[in-house]
């Protein structure tokens, strides 16, 4: 059996709270230069559009990352299903690390897949 690790190249970056420091700092600095109030107001709407739109791309970005973790899973207990094919009297022992190394990495994927979920929870989706 060959060593199979499932990687995922797509983890969320940045937070909500990134993006809500960010438009902070640009409505500070923005309130501190003299802008006409019409202008002053556009621009804080546009920044509220800003942030409700990041805040549903990392909510997005955070439910693929749970989903790609879940098919990572299935993967791996695909290759589990092999399992039933050795018996303890298997010559190759090495075997068994394998095998072990699948449930490993189950374990993995399980818990940064819940990680993600926990994210979206704690978020205002």
């Amino acid at each position: 059996m060959i060593r199979t690790r499932i990687l995922l190249h797509h983890e969320p970056s940045g937070t909500a709270s990134d993006a809500e420091a960010l438009v902070g700092r640009i409505r500070s600095i923005i309130g501190s230069v003299a802008v006409d109030c019409d202008c002053r107001q556009r621009v804080n709407e546009a920044l509220g559009r800003f942030a409700e739109m990041e805040q549903q791309r990392v909510t997005r970005c955070h439910l693929m990352s749970s989903r790609q973790h879940r098919a990572a899973i299935a993967a791996l207990v695909g290759l589990l299903a092999e399992l039933e094919d050795i018996s303890f009297h298997e010559a190759d022992r090495s075997v068994f690390a394998e095998f072990a190394s699948l449930f490993d990495d189950i374990a993995h994927h399980a818990r940064l897949g819940a990680e993600a979920l926990r994210l979206l929870d704690g978020e205002d989706a």
